[in-house]
């Protein structure tokens, strides 16, 4: 470490700690929020889920391409500062894109949830565009016109007539059947279908010029934001590893759940407060990118402080390969990577949807940024027990643990009767991705050598995780748009428990094997060993390989 002789542990860990705190802090005013954002603009379900799948696709492909690139060129200092301020001047780009329908964004602010019909739980089926229904969506419109008109008149609202001139295009609210019997229909003259068809048809070309902008924007963002995340985790570690405290590493999680836990209320405390639109085009959810860009700006002193360590020698690169390969080659670690994978699209389409049914519910942004606190600040809270579970249900028995309790928690969801019973389900959220993890990591530990554990647990949570959310996001968004967000939910949790089952009844099959730490073994006190043929036979590390030797003949047996 002569390149950096300047640096110690306890300041390496310092900035490490701050570092995570306010990346964090910076993602949580974005990220959890975004699908709202973008719903708020006018896109479905599709195509928000097509946005968000190829978000994680970049994230998982692109960064860490670019994070081996700067490794090898040593550019690592260069990357972490393109990337904190490219991502924060990309992330305004969304806000310049102005929103299909002005009085959707009216509609998703507070004081105007209240005046909204009864409607699905699947609000995105109001915004597909339906030509065939168009004499239907006129009268349905005209006669929701008239309620909102009266209401905003008693209650003296000074944006009476956004609702009183309702335009034609706005999206509709899914309405009582009654409202949908031939009965309720008008006579319409030919020039007045005409006119509610060609809106309609102007609607649907907004809304794809609008997903075009969207996807050309957000795939602009991901491609600079991503890689700051693996580049400065693999800079850190190379450093403690290199001073000898990687356990010190592997805490600084709890940082970064600290600063979500701030980025994720502070933002909605401020958006509650204003009014509908900053500017003309400019709806107040665009403050969410505002704070993103403000702790990118409070990130970039401490990202000129992290420890850089610049080897002269070149580490072999194909980890990656041989990660692929260990799970190739086990089929225990092979069921592992299908859990992630499973886990990965589950959890993903709860980030992409809850939010729209907490809000279909009358929640306020505020509201849904406490959720997501009481999960982060569990998952805290639960982790000093975390020896304890492990030790008591076993590896194996802590992943089954995470599992059902992701499978309650999503037919909790798709039973969710009104915004603030989302609370009690969010204890279910802190143990389940807590223990999940847990026993990811156990497992890991147990069954590779050692050196490997990092290369294999980034594998995991990058390729297979991150593939997983992008393939649920991609299906997700289709399923939400032609059933419901319930069937989506409890789909979910039908897979996870099959998979849980049949999980088990493979994994009693297999071979019991565990990876021998020779690093425990060594501790082990020799002093009375025999040098005799019984002593010898007797001697720690003879059992140890010959154990070892008939596990390996045991496996290939089968």
């Amino acid at each position: 470490m002569s390149a950096n002789p300047q640096w110690d542990i306890s300041k390496a860990l310092m900035v490490a700690r701050f570092f995570h705190l306010l990346c964090g802090a910076r993602d949580a005013c974005v990220t959890p929020f975004l699908t709202l954002y973008l719903r708020q603009m006018g896109l479905i379900a599709p195509w928000v889920g097509i946005l968000m799948g190829t978000k994680h696709l970049i994230a998982t492909t692109w960064a860490p391409i670019c994070s081996f690139l700067a490794k090898n060129y040593q550019k690592r200092q260069l990357l972490l500062i393109g990337s904190l301020l490219g991502s924060a001047a990309a992330g305004l780009l969304l806000t310049l894109i102005s929103p299909l329908d002005k009085a959707l964004v009216y509609r998703f602010c507070n004081g105007s949830s209240s005046l909204m019909l009864p409607i699905n739980t699947t609000l995105e089926k109001e915004l597909a565009p339906n030509h065939s229904a168009g004499i239907k969506n006129f009268t349905i419109r005209t006669k929701r016109s008239q309620v909102n008109s009266r209401v905003m008149m008693g209650k003296g609202n000074p944006q009476r007539s956004m609702f009183e001139t309702t335009d034609s295009s706005l999206p509709l609210l899914h309405v009582g059947s009654e409202l949908k019997t031939p009965g309720t229909l008008v006579n319409l003259s030919l020039a007045e279908r005409t006119r509610a068809q060609d809106r309609s048809l102007a609607l649907s070309l907004g809304e794809h010029w609008l997903f075009l902008l969207s996807m050309m924007a957000v795939m602009f963002w991901e491609l600079l934001s991503a890689p700051l995340g693996p580049a400065a985790a693999d800079s850190l570690y190379e450093y403690l590893d290199f001073v000898d405290a990687t356990d010190c590493y592997r805490r600084l999680w709890v940082w970064k759940l600290l600063g979500m836990s701030i980025g994720v209320c502070s933002v909605p405390v401020l958006v509650v407060q204003l009014d509908c639109f900053l500017a003309e085009d400019t709806p107040r959810a665009a403050v969410h990118f505002y704070g993103y860009t403000a702790f990118s700006i409070l990130a970039l002193p401490v990202c000129f402080a992290i420890p850089i360590p610049n080897f002269k020698r070149r580490e072999p690169g194909h980890k990656a390969i041989k990660a692929l390969s260990l799970i190739g080659n086990d089929c225990l670690l092979f069921l592992l990577a299908v859990t992630v994978f499973l886990t990965g699209a589950t959890v993903a389409n709860i980030e992409n949807f809850l939010f729209w049914q907490m809000q279909d519910q009358g929640s306020s942004e505020l509201s849904m940024g406490l959720s997501v606190t009481l999960s982060l600040v569990g998952e805290i809270l639960l982790h000093p027990f975390k020896a304890k579970i492990l030790k008591n249900l076993s590896s194996l028995g802590t992943l089954g643990l995470g599992l059902g309790c992701l499978s309650g928690q999503l037919l909790y969801y798709s039973l969710l009767w009104n915004w603030w019973a989302i609370f009690p389900a969010q204890i279910f959220g802190a143990i389940s991705n807590g223990a999940l993890w847990w026993a990811v990591d156990a497992l890991v530990e147990d069954l590779v050598i050692p050196g490997t554990e990092r290369s294999l647990s980034v594998m995991l949570r990058g390729l297979f995780y991150g593939n997983g959310a992008s393939l649920g996001s991609f299906i997700g968004g289709f399923v939400v748009l032609h059933y419901s967000l319930a069937v989506l939910y409890k789909t979910h949790c039908v897979v996870l428990s099959l998979w849980l089952v049949l999980f088990i009844a493979i994994q009693s099959k297999l071979p019991q094997h565990r990876k021998i730490n020779y690093s425990k073994l060594l501790a082990v006190d020799t002093a009375d060993a025999s040098d005799s043929e019984e002593g010898a036979e007797r001697d720690w590390l003879i059992k140890a390989m010959r154990d070892e030797h008939l596990t390996g003949r045991a496996k290939n047996k089968y």
